[in-house]
């Protein structure tokens, strides 16, 4: 038996740790998310989860008006993230009992009762976490990819536009007498903020032949200057951030580059 619940201040510290609370590793990511949802609540935010038979949360979806997503559209909602715990570490395994399904279910109802034309989800072509596969499977279709991640969409409208991503505009420069490390963030993914704020550490602790700047995606007009929502750059080339590097690789990284400039 699964029951979908709106977020309430009850589960607002779980929700911000993506149902990992249990884990050290989420220590790293500081308090972004919920800076991001104190930000995001009064403007379309919509946050559901999914409890088992005893009341514990097994699983979330949470979504926003398109145009505080990395996609461009008209009267369409978009979901940033949908997530079934699935470790037998911190709460269990809730994989394989129609959470996913009941949770995508509630965000349309949801979505449509407010007036949006569909929605919009983004995924990955590969078997790992927010496959396209699955939202297929839940009658959604491919409008747009980039890379391994499709762009997919169900519209509830049938003058319903299709919605596409925003490609990437420009990127960082490489710095000459010092490293410069680019730090493009939103606030909605611990994933990403561990890897903002293992960046941020690193870069204080080699010193200043290193240079950190942050971009602060959540607001609209810095996105759309550059096209990039989540991302690291060190020197102006990205660093691959899915899954999140440790500090130790970050380091690592940053250190390379330092090197190289003498």
């Amino acid at each position: 038996m699964v029951r979908i619940v709106d977020l309430t201040g009850e589960h607002v510290g779980t929700y911000s740790k993506c149902l990992e609370e249990w884990s050290p590793e989420m220590k790293d990511a500081g308090d972004r998310k919920l800076l991001w949802y104190d930000k995001m609540k009064d403007r379309g935010l919509g946050v559901k989860l999914a409890l088992d038979e005893k009341g514990v949360v097994g699983g979330m979806i949470h979504y926003v008006p398109i145009e505080y997503s990395p996609a461009e559209g008209k009267d369409l909602y978009f979901v940033h993230c949908i997530w079934v715990h699935g470790y037998k570490e911190g709460r269990g395994n809730f994989q394989g009992k129609g959470m996913g399904k009941a949770l995508l279910k509630a965000a349309e109802e949801d979505v449509r009762s407010r007036g949006s034309k569909g929605l919009v989800a983004w995924g990955i072509i590969f078997p790992f976490f927010m496959r396209s596969s699955f939202f297929k499977k839940n009658g959604y279709r491919k409008v747009d990819r980039d890379g391994m991640s499709e762009l997919v969409w169900k519209p509830f409208d049938e003058k319903a536009v299709p919605p596409k991503w925003v490609g990437q505009k420009k990127r960082p420069e490489k710095g000459k007498d010092k490293v410069i490390v680019s730090s493009f963030t939103n606030g909605w993914c611990p994933g990403q903020n561990l890897v903002y704020e293992r960046a941020k550490r690193a870069c204080r602790k080699i010193g200043d032949k290193v240079t950190f700047v942050t971009y602060d995606t959540s607001d609209r007009k810095t996105f759309l200057e550059w096209g990039i929502m989540d991302a690291l750059y060190v020197n102006g080339k990205q660093v691959r951030t899915g899954p999140p590097p440790s500090y130790e690789r970050i380091e690592r990284t940053i250190i390379r580059a330092v090197r190289k400039l003498s």
